[in-house]
């Protein structure tokens, strides 16, 4: 499969340091990689990343690393546009296993930010490089589970135009939160690519386990396609979502109650917690843009709430900015007691 999907992209350019043997450990040598930077095809980058003929096991390593930064860099956009039915066709394999992976890729997406900025090692080719990342763990990735799991060959090109809807619109969702902030007050513009991509394993998962479970869930691939299509224009939809950034913060003993109700809910029945999480936040964007246009409710506006803070960072303390100390006991003299 690891063979099929670098041809499919049209083979990785790698500078090759040392002379690599095809073959050995039991088995004869049957060619070499030479060194010298050069394009290899499927074949050649599988034997470049596990020979271990004359080589230690850190060589080795750092021969697969180098594969994986090749492969994430040259995996561009414009090449999985190009590329996108050849990339299908290679994603042969079982999609309840590799959503797993996906879920893991959505954990380090969080963790990775945090840990730049506390390691402050924050770099624009950080972004860019996370950036690329992400397209294939949260465009591509999705897009082929989605597209054997629910059998979209069926479809014919049908099949391929819905799965390639979705990583397209993971694509120009990601670009537009590089480029731009959300319009509105704790909200995101457009459902984030993390949680499309997890409405779509979360579904994985909750269809296999009502399977394992004896009920029969046969549906026309039409059903899921459209699904699929319809989660990739929320993301690039101007439909305002909930960041949770403004959720209130608990402690003591409460926090502690709540989290672990919400952790034992999670790891207890996964296949389906997760399904139900997922379905409440992919359609609470359009609920609540339906609530605010019955209710006459508006969002606030962040860039309102920049040019206020930017007007009170401007504007010098007067006199009734010290009226509330004088009320409560206080003297004129900002931070001395009375």
């Amino acid at each position: 499969g690891f063979r099929e999907l670098v041809d499919a992209v049209g083979g990785v350019r790698l500078k090759v340091r040392d002379r690599i043997p095809i073959g050995g450990v039991g088995a004869p040598i049957t060619g070499w990689i030479e060194p010298g930077e050069q394009r290899l095809d499927g074949y050649q980058t599988l034997w470049f990343a596990r020979s271990r003929s004359g080589a230690d096991d850190y060589s080795r390593m750092a021969r697969q690393k180098c594969v994986m930064n090749a492969m994430l860099e040259q995996l561009s956009p414009q090449t999985v546009v190009t590329k996108f039915s050849a990339i299908a066709e290679a994603s042969t394999g079982d999609p309840v296993k590799a959503s797993w992976a996906i879920l893991v890729a959505g954990i380090f997406d969080v963790l990775d930010g945090r840990a730049a900025r506390l390691t402050n090692s924050v770099s624009k080719y950080g972004q860019e490089y996370d950036s690329i990342a992400d397209t294939v763990s949260f465009g591509v990735a999705p897009a082929m589970i989605a597209f054997h799991f629910g059998h979209f060959l069926e479809l014919g090109w049908t099949g391929w135009v819905m799965a390639f809807l979705f990583t397209a619109c993971a694509s120009l969702r990601l670009a537009r939160y590089n480029v731009t902030a959300g319009r509105y007050l704790g909200r995101f513009d457009g459902l984030p690519s993390p949680s499309a991509a997890g409405m779509v394993v979360s579904t994985v998962w909750f269809v296999t386990w009502l399977r394992e479970a004896g009920v029969s869930i046969d549906m026309p691939a039409v059903f899921p396609a459209l699904g699929v299509a319809a989660v990739g224009l929320l993301m690039v939809s101007p439909i305002p979502y909930r960041s949770n950034k403004d959720l209130p913060k608990l402690s003591g003993y409460r926090a502690v109650t709540i989290t672990v109700v919400i952790f034992i809910a999670l790891i207890a029945f996964p296949q389906v917690s997760f399904f139900i999480v997922g379905l409440v936040y992919v359609t609470s964007g359009p609920l609540e843009m339906l609530y605010r246009y019955r209710t006459g409710k508006s969002l606030e506006l962040a860039s309102v709430l920049e040019a206020g803070a930017e007007e009170a960072v401007e504007t010098p303390a007067d006199e009734a900015s010290v009226t509330p100390l004088r009320e409560a006991g206080g003297d004129n003299t900002l931070g001395r007691p009375s």
